[in-house]
């Protein structure tokens, strides 16, 4: 897998506890790698984090991206030869509740990250992780492309947006010569969903919390669509840009931007989402649409035509699979209180891996494009 080049490596997770931080950690662990996990404790109650903390993790540094200093003490205790920065505050809705920290932390953080970089000598690949959100969204049909517009109604948006600049800026900086051993690329994922996101004002979350209390699930923009994917499938776009970006020459295009979203029928309404997840979890949903609430875009689509030609990277689970498998894990933990949840999540990235190898995915073979 990922042509091996993680097993045996020393790999820095930023943003571990998180949702996606903690399923690319095991799946860290399962290749070989050895994962040193730098932020802050899980940001919510219950998590995935708890489930796979003492499996995943050889190392955890515990510390805020927003204090410069603690990156660069990270960076030097982990050493790592790779490092996938995940560390952020994810939610549209929550900033406009606490714009100024969604800044400090998105925008400094990776600001912080970069130049921690910079100061201590790492060489190897960096795999920046910003947001199918951080383009001008002008809600057009055909899908954003990566040179297209950045931009942002929202802050959420606009830090995300402003973490591809700076990216950018350091890159041409400071790591574009030809001795240069750093090679970082950012990665915008679309909206992703499966077991164990626990994060308020999320639909999947709010939907497993609603079927929990026996409620109607309230849905506040259903007619809104967005490119859902399976956690595993933007995680393994993450892991193959990371490998590639390790055996490629200074001045690599895939040092560079690239999107990780669904194919196009996985393209749907939040109502069509929350309909499939009903199939598998007998409940009920309700309009909760608000012409007061804060402005969210009402279409969202990424083309993700450079990561095929350039990286031959393709998704592998439907948008059916992956809500069925998403619904399994939460069934699994909170309507049949199954003890084994590590074991499940394991399962699920084998289940992924042999669909991928199927399918013959690139990642699944000994080959570098």
């Amino acid at each position: 897998m990922f042509n091996g080049y993680y097993a045996g490596k020393r790999v820095l997770v930023t943003g571990h506890s998180g949702f996606k931080g903690a399923w690319l950690s095991l799946w860290l662990e399962e290749l070989g790698a050895t994962v040193c996990g730098a932020g802050l404790p899980a940001p919510t109650r219950p998590n995935l984090y708890s489930i796979v903390r003492s499996h995943a993790f050889s190392r955890e540094i515990l510390g805020d991206i927003r204090d410069p200093r603690f990156l660069q003490a990270a960076l030097r205790k982990a050493r790592p030869e790779a490092v996938f920065h995940l560390a952020a505050q994810s939610c549209v809705r929550a900033s406009y509740r606490q714009p100024r920290q969604t800044v400090e932390t998105n925008v400094m953080g990776t600001a912080h990250l970069l130049e921690a970089i910079r100061l201590t000598g790492f060489a190897g690949p960096v795999v920046i992780v910003t947001s199918d959100k951080c383009y001008e969204n002008i809600g057009r049909e055909i899908g954003f492309r990566e040179n297209d517009p950045l931009g942002g109604h929202d802050v959420y948006s606009a830090s995300k947006a402003a973490c591809e600049i700076l990216t950018h800026a350091w890159r041409r900086s400071f790591f574009s010569g030809s001795d240069s051993r750093v090679r970082i690329a950012t990665a915008r994922g679309g909206n992703v969903i499966g077991g164990g996101d626990y994060a308020p004002d999320r639909i999947v979350p709010d939907c497993i919390r609603a079927l929990m209390r026996k409620d109607p699930i309230a849905v506040r923009s259903p007619e809104s669509v967005r490119p859902w994917q399976h956690v595993l499938d933007c995680l393994s776009g993450y892991l193959w840009l990371g490998a590639c970006l390790a055996s490629a020459p200074s001045g690599s295009p895939l040092a560079s931007p690239f999107n990780f979203g669904p194919g196009p029928g996985a393209n749907r309404p939040v109502r069509e989402l929350v309909e499939a997840l009903l199939r598998h979890w007998p409940g009920q949903w309700r309009d909760a649409s608000d012409p007061r609430a804060p402005h969210e875009a009402i279409r969202l689509n990424i083309a993700i035509d450079k990561a095929v030609i350039r990286l031959r990277w393709l998704p592998t689970w439907t948008f059916d699979e992956t809500v069925c498998q998403t619904a399994v894990w939460y069934r699994a933990r909170h309507a049949e209180r199954r003890p084994d949840l590590l074991s499940l999540s394991r399962q699920q990235i084998a289940q992924f891996t042999q669909a991928a190898a199927a399918q013959n995915a690139a990642w699944t073979r000994s080959t570098v494009p």
